[in-house]
């Protein structure tokens, strides 16, 4: 028997409870919170951007003044460590919160304020890490962190600290959002939609989360340890001490090699995403993708130790690092087959997002094959600490990029609810992709000849001086095209022609049958799914009509009313509490740490006790 607004004293609406501007910062959305973990992004990457260019510039010609030592290693270390925990990350989080709760046929995710509350946590982290620059200086001890280089000895002020601190706020936001997604793909999946019939997308991110979850732990502890060491004395990693300097790298590549498949699943899945709507064709070897998928996460975890080739661990760990390592290749090279066979025989259509994705394609191959070379560890050992290994990292960078925009190209009509001019899409695209090529090639060759990472200049007779300028050039050459994907997402919100549900036309998943922008309650009636491309299905067999679940099954449905989460200001509250005691932490000021715990015991107080039963929410005519 359906349960209906008087009997649970809800209040009826006709319009969201998180209306205007103000209402944005306090909607558990999971559309709205995507779209502000993609904003977020977007500001930190004109940060790196910045400090990237500075950097090419100043090793643009031999014995440049442009910035200090310091300032360079600064400069790399803000570069990278922003670039992964506050550009990548939050970008491709929400695009996966925007996506795949409409593509499950759900409602919203599992725990809609635990989600705002994350985005929330991963904005203060981001501050913290970036603020460092105005409070003494930013970390330089690289994005790594390699003690005894980050201890108190080597690196002593705001900008270690301000790295342990953001980053572990923004490892916290990650580790709670892939407990929420992986809830959400468990258990909030429409009637019918069996694991073997999720789309692809749900299955990159649910192994993307369980690497998140499992891997962001020995990081957290790792930072933990390390604030202790420099905070209070203790000696963790100081041998003298009775600690151990290989404990932190163990720790962080427990972390660090699975991040890696933390970021690339999701990018692969939207790939996989793209390729059979513009093929027009059902994705080739679902089953077999499945079992890649799960194999990349279980030995991408295990292979940790192959950035360790030159710590000493031995002959027997570098022989199974190097096993491993070049065994992660096979599932790898399975997903690519996948997508080949995928565009062969396929009426293929190179709209906007298919041309970003075959890019991809092409970016990825020339950093997988590189990737397989410094899986050796003999050859690693001439590899590691020069720039060839600095150009594989940048050209895997590349292509989550590359696939990242495509997705975002790709789902950019139903977020915003309009068209994308082509043209300047694909000449922004190939900006990029010129300027990729440009800064990353000649790294490999400067690698070759001996140029090791992290140098801030060089003398003219070492012959790098031609090299770097053409990598400087590319780095230009990228910033228009940046510049213009800018302009192309500028000009669709201004002018671009208002994009209909199913924008592309030949959209095989659930996303692509509620209208563009997405209404609140995503659908007005859950749909039940009877096949893996739920909505071809619905356009091929029934004219375009879903199936939905009778009011019964549906919990959310009363009559014409559909019910909500009530909007909330405790996420904000909490989260604000943590920024206030991280700052009092990287200012060793105990009385601004002890208010910021206080807000954050408020927070979570207010969180408890407030009204958690929502409202009603009054279904738009016509909507199904």
């Amino acid at each position: 028997m359906a349960v209906t607004a008087e009997k649970l004293e809800l209040p009826v609406r006709k319009e969201r409870a998180d209306s205007g501007l103000l209402g944005w910062f306090r909607s558990v959305d999971h559309k709205r919170i995507g779209v502000l973990y993609i904003l977020t992004a977007v500001v930190f990457l004109l940060v790196i951007a910045f400090e990237a260019l500075l950097m090419r510039l100043q090793l643009m010609k031999p014995l440049n003044t442009l910035v200090t030592g310091d300032t360079y290693n600064a400069l790399v270390t803000q570069h990278g460590t922003v670039g992964i925990f506050f550009v990548a990350t939050p970008l491709i989080w929400g695009i996966l919160n925007y996506v795949v709760p409409l593509q499950l046929g759900a409602r919203d995710v599992a725990f809609p304020r635990l989600n705002l509350f994350t985005w929330y946590l991963t904005l203060a982290g981001g501050i913290i890490i970036n603020a460092a620059w105005f409070l003494g200086g930013a970390a330089d001890a690289g994005w790594f962190a390699y003690v005894p280089l980050s201890g108190e000895q080597f690196s002593p002020g705001v900008g270690m600290d301000a790295y342990l601190v953001g980053v572990t706020l923004g490892m916290l936001g990650t580790f709670l959002t892939g407990v929420n997604l992986v809830v959400t793909i468990l258990r909030m999946r429409a009637p019918g939609m069996t694991l073997l019939r999720m789309p692809s997308l749900a299955w990159y991110t649910l192994m993307s989360m369980i690497l998140a979850i499992t891997s962001g732990v020995p990081y957290i502890v790792a930072m933990v340890l390390l604030l202790f060491d420099r905070w209070f004395g203790t000696g963790f990693y100081a041998p003298t001490a009775g600690g151990d300097e290989l404990l932190w790298q163990h720790l962080f590549w427990l972390f660090g090699h699975p991040e890696v498949y933390v970021l690339v699943l999701p990018a692969y899945g939207m790939i996989s995403e793209i390729l059979p709507t513009f093929s027009r064709k059902p994705f080739f070897g679902y089953k077999a993708q499945v079992a890649a998928i799960c194999s990349i996460g279980i030995v991408g975890w295990i292979v940790w130790g192959h950035h360790l080739y030159t710590a000493g661990m031995g002959t027997a760990a570098n022989t199974y690092f190097v096993i491993g390592t070049k065994a992660v290749s096979v599932p790898t090279a399975m997903v690519l087959f996948n997508w080949l066979a995928t565009l062969w025989g396929g009426k293929i259509s190179f709209r906007l997002p298919m041309a970003w994705a075959t890019a991809f394609l092409f970016v990825f191959m020339v950093g997988g094959l590189t990737g397989l070379v410094n899986a050796s560890s003999s050859v690693d050992r001439q590899f590691q600490d020069n720039m060839w290994v600095v150009g594989h990292f940048h050209w895997m960078v590349w292509a989550i990029v590359l696939a990242v925009f495509a997705g975002f190209l790709y789902w950019w009509p139903k977020i915003t609810g309009r068209m994308l001019n082509e043209k300047l899409g694909r000449a922004s695209l190939w900006f990029i992709v010129l300027g990729a090529g440009g800064i990353s090639g000649p790294m490999f060759v400067e690698g070759l000849m001996g140029m090791p990472r992290r140098v801030y200049t060089y003398l003219p007779e070492q012959g790098w001086g031609a090299l770097n300028a053409v990598a400087t050039v590319g780095a230009l050459v990228m910033g228009v095209g940046v510049l213009l994907l800018v302009v192309t997402w500028l000009e669709s919100l201004i002018r671009g022609q208002r994009a209909p549900g199913d924008a592309w036309g030949d959209g095989r998943t659930l996303e692509w049958a509620v209208p563009s922008p997405a209404p609140a309650y995503n659908f007005a009636r859950l749909p039940v799914v009877e096949g893996r491309d739920a909505w071809w299905d619905a356009k091929v067999n029934r004219g375009g009509r879903l199936q939905y679940a009778p009011e019964e099954l549906d919990h959310g449905r009363h009559g014409n009313l559909v019910h909500m989460p009530s909007p909330s200001w405790m996420p904000a509250l909490t989260a604000l509490g943590f920024l206030v005691g991280g700052f009092g932490g990287i200012l060793r000021n105990p009385t601004v740490a002890l208010v910021g715990l206080v807000i954050v015991g408020l927070g979570i107080l207010g969180w408890a006790l407030e009204n958690w039963k929502g409202y009603y929410l009054v279904v738009e005519e016509g909507d199904a």
